[in-house]
């Protein structure tokens, strides 16, 4: 079958009846993730998580992992939207991707421009959505097909890249990245070796044997930490709301943020790929790249149009972009996508580059699906704005119970025993502890995934080659990986060091 014929075949899928509801209720549940400041795409991802597991039961397991991840895809991509409506009425980024926004966005809303800047954010990520699709369905083949050739030794080597990049570009210290990096590792380790059968860190307890949930972790971590933030906290929106006129940019609005658009598609989508840069990045390299070609950048921070559509059109293709590794190398390039593929795992599907082989009803109607979910996010977000802003006014006193309710309810619902209920608070205080004193959380997470597959690659190397440690650089591939890895640790160490060494010539000079 060609391409078209398997995206006609996707298409199918996606549009049957529960599909369609799936999408709808992922891209509605993202958007309010998205305006709620402090819950994000990642943390709405993992506490919806195990309820995906519920909600599809009675389908057949290939229709129901195609259901779950489209629902689950449509928060992802629909939360990347909602971060602009706080970020733009109430001077909060709803979640990190969303920090450019607030510079110009906050801006246009005191001059009474909130709709236009609501509206143009809406178009962005509407366009963005379908060039980042259209990306990501003539890579995918082309992409997977050569990861075919791939052995284990590659693999491992991609992986020790993929952790090291993600570990490389979150969080303020790639010291405390890399703490929670090994963290994540042992984790993994729990269990029964499924090389040598024995057992691992389990203490006798035999609910040890099979390992520590991964749907429990990254619930805890992510929800019930951000609960315990609140509450310990006392975390809570005061802000002053920003008046909303007509949510629709005028004709010169969409003038001037045409080519930002069109740019900032394609360049959050080659972001996106890169494992570890995220939505984050590409937003902040957006905007940085239309305030130089502007031919008044002086506009920029006191409300231009340019500096809400680049950012917020950037971190939309991201997220396109970011499902190219996940789904053709089975490398999940950020925190949200880790997650992602844990909801895969959860189905016994093995993403990477069988998957387009193995599984073409789940990984085409996933593509379908966002075609489709990314409309319904522009048929919502313009007329219904005025609603998914009211949300950012919820007492915290209703919110909190609800998120419990879905963390306790939904890992129960997939785990049934009382131990993963305790743990699951415990990785609650964890979180919030972890986050309190930044250290990043999504190393964590990508380790506890990546690493069995990351350990089951590197023996298989092993028994290749009769123990002989040099097949990872014999291997060509596997030794440019290897080579990249090192690099995006050492650079930026000897980067940093050049510029302390700078700082203090210039003390010195001084004195």
């Amino acid at each position: 079958m060609s391409t078209l014929e398997f995206l006609l075949h996707g298409f199918s899928v996606a549009f049957q009846w529960y599909n369609l509801l799936f999408a709808f209720f992922g891209v509605l549940i993202g958007t309010a993730v998205g305006v709620l400041p402090g819950i994000g795409p990642m943390n709405g991802v993992a506490l919806l998580l195990p309820i995906t597991a519920s909600i599809t039961g009675t389908l057949s397991p290939e229709q129901a992992a195609a259901s779950g991840i489209i629902l689950l895809a449509g928060i992802y991509y629909g939360a990347m939207y909602g971060g602009s409506t706080t970020s733009i009425l109430l001077n909060t980024p709803g979640e990190s991707s969303s920090v450019m926004t607030v510079i110009d966005g906050h801006q246009m809303a005191k001059q009474g421009r909130a709709g236009a800047a609501l509206g143009i954010s809406a178009i962005g990520s509407f366009v963005a959505g379908i060039i980042s699709l259209l990306g990501l369905i003539l890579l995918a083949k082309p992409l997977s097909a050569i990861a075919i050739n791939f052995g284990p030794a590659e693999y491992f080597s991609l992986m020790i890249l993929g952790l090291l990049a993600v570990s490389g570009l979150v969080g303020k210290s790639m010291t405390k990245a890399l703490i929670m990096l090994v963290m994540g590792l042992l984790l993994g380790t729990i269990g029964i070796d499924a090389v040598s059968g024995a057992a691992r860190f389990t203490y006798n307890i035999p609910i040890l044997y099979s390992g520590i949930s991964f749907l429990t972790i990254a619930v805890g971590l992510f929800a019930v930490g951000e609960v315990f933030k609140s509450i310990l906290e006392r975390d809570s929106n005061s802000g002053a709301l920003a008046k909303i006129d007509k949510p629709y940019p005028t004709k010169q609005d969409l003038k001037d943020s045409a080519l930002p658009i069109t740019r900032s598609s394609f360049l959050g989508f080659l972001i996106g790929i890169l494992p570890g840069a995220g939505a984050t990045i590409a937003s902040a390299f957006s905007y940085v790249m239309e305030k130089k070609l502007s031919k008044n950048p002086e506009k920029f921070g006191k409300g231009a149009i340019e500096g809400v559509a680049a950012p917020e059109t950037a971190n939309n293709a991201a997220a396109g972009g970011a499902m190219i590794p996940l789904l053709t190398l089975g490398i999940p390039g950020s925190g949200t996508t880790a997650i992602l593929m844990g909801a895969f795992i959860m189905y016994n599907i093995q993403p990477g580059p069988l998957l387009f082989e193995n599984h073409p009803s789940v990984v085409w109607g996933l593509i379908a699906s966002m075609f489709v979910g990314n409309l319904m996010l522009l048929i919502l977000n313009l007329p219904l704005v005025k609603i998914f802003a009211k949300m950012i006014s919820t007492p915290v006193k209703y919110l909190l119970p609800l998120i419990i309710a879905f963390s306790i309810f939904g890992v129960y619902a997939v785990q049934v025993n009382s131990f993963d209920l305790l743990l699951l608070i415990l990785c609650g205080l964890f979180g919030y502890f972890l986050s309190k004193n930044d250290f990043p959380l999504p190393p964590l997470v990508l380790a506890l995934v990546l690493g069995p597959m990351l350990e089951n690659n590197m023996m298989r190397a092993l028994t290749l080659s009769n123990g002989n440690y040099a097949i990872f650089i014999q291997k060509p591939i596997s030794a440019i990986f290897l080579l990249i890895s090192v690099l995006w640790l050492v650079v930026p160490f000897l980067l940093k060091r050049r510029k302390n060494k700078g700082k203090n010539t210039s003390v010195e000079i001084g004195n």
